[in-house]
């Protein structure tokens, strides 16, 4: 994709050359000063500018602040952004993102948002920037991408009441997510887990539902959570597969 800059040069150069005709065409040089000018400004900002970028984006950093993604990703992530200015809904879901990048919470910065999708990606981590910046989300879906652990600060949700990290590759049930308060659901499904702290005290007074399902649990574990009595419905596979 051509940059933005470099069309606007290639129709100046094109107007420049027709109007050098004249050799004794003063507005030459000055064509020329600019097409240098512009060439410069270009070369020294190392990255290319999409014109499909809105202004505000490409005054902070324009692609350059989107480093996981490129090219249509950045487009679509910021399409996506905008329209959760109007509905309170952040769906950045099948975005081929490795990490949040900065910009999305310079877009959200002014915007409570209530849910937050960022399922199908490829992020290994959260920030803790993330519990800062939408402290009041009651709604996270983390599913479907290469996460093994969430940040300690994600207890600073304090009005999350579903949380969904299943299809990731947790091999212990995060600690930090008994230590939501409103948290009602937890779908953990297809992980890696083996097995749970059941001595861990739960914040949440409200949890209905913690969901284990296609993990392979341990055998002593399963035997465990036989006597275990939990305040919560607690869903776990019937089939039981060889210990990993």
């Amino acid at each position: 994709m051509r940059p933005f800059g470099n069309d606007i040069t290639n129709i100046q150069h094109n107007a420049g050359s027709a109007g050098n005709n004249d050799p004794n065409d003063g507005n030459g040089n000055r064509n020329n000063d600019n097409r240098n000018s512009n060439t410069d400004e270009e070369e020294g900002s190392g990255q290319e500018v999409d014109p499909r970028v809105p202004p505000h984006i490409a005054r902070i950093g324009g692609i350059g602040t989107f480093p996981p993604i490129a090219g249509q990703g950045v487009i679509r992530v910021v399409q996506r952004c905008e329209e959760a200015k109007e509905n309170r809904k952040l769906d950045l879901s099948q975005c081929e993102l490795m990490q949040i990048p900065d910009a999305v919470y310079h877009l959200m910065r002014n915007t409570e948002l209530q849910t937050c999708n960022l399922s199908g990606n490829v992020l290994k981590s959260v920030s803790p920037k993330f519990s800062q910046k939408f402290s009041l989300i009651t709604d996270l879906n983390l599913s479907h991408n290469k996460l093994t652990r969430l940040p300690e600060e994600l207890k600073n949700l304090t009005s999350l009441t579903i949380l969904n990290i299943s299809h990731n590759s947790f091999i212990v049930l995060p600690q930090v997510v008994f230590k939501l308060q409103s948290l009602t659901h937890l779908d953990a499904q297809h992980n890696a887990i083996l097995e749970i702290d059941t001595e861990e005290a739960i914040s949440s007074s409200g949890l209905v539902l913690v969901d284990l399902r296609f993990n392979p649990l341990s055998r002593n574990f399963r035997r465990k959570l036989q006597d275990f009595q939990t305040s919560f419905r607690l869903e776990i596979s019937n089939n039981v597969e060889d210990d990993w």
